[in-house]
């Protein structure tokens, strides 16, 4: 019944933005700390951005790979976590997966979330 859907993914080239929806059914993530994770191909998963519940501050915090280049948001009222990627390189081709924890603070472990997405497609051309 929980469940997490990501949306937006797609064929870009390098340079060009991408702008990923994360849209969540069955409970509210108000509370939730909420995270993107990528998985290229041929390679474990990775923590892309992290952004916090109500409670925790606002903060967010992010990879060194993406850090400057890509933004994590939410809109609580939708019940929706964004993740604005600008100037995409070949290196961000991966999946994308959408994650929510129990906690309402800042983390970036794939143990710390409860809930997942089944992931969108980003792939990166040149």
């Amino acid at each position: 019944q929980v469940q997490l859907v990501e949306t937006g993914g797609g064929l870009a080239q390098a340079g060009e933005s991408l702008r990923l929806v994360c849209t969540g059914s069955g409970r509210t993530f108000r509370y939730s700390v909420m995270a993107w994770f990528r998985q290229a191909p041929g390679k474990g998963r990775e923590f892309v951005a992290s952004i916090p519940g109500v409670g925790a501050g606002d903060n967010p915090w992010y990879s060194d790979s993406v850090r400057g280049r890509f933004t994590i948001s939410r809109d609580n009222a939708k019940n929706t976590v964004y993740l604005q990627m600008d100037r995409l390189k070949g290196d961000d081709t991966a999946v994308y997966y959408c994650a929510g924890g129990n906690s309402n603070e800042i983390a970036t472990t794939e143990n710390r979330f409860d809930y997942w997405g089944l992931g969108t497609q980003v792939t990166v051309s040149s």
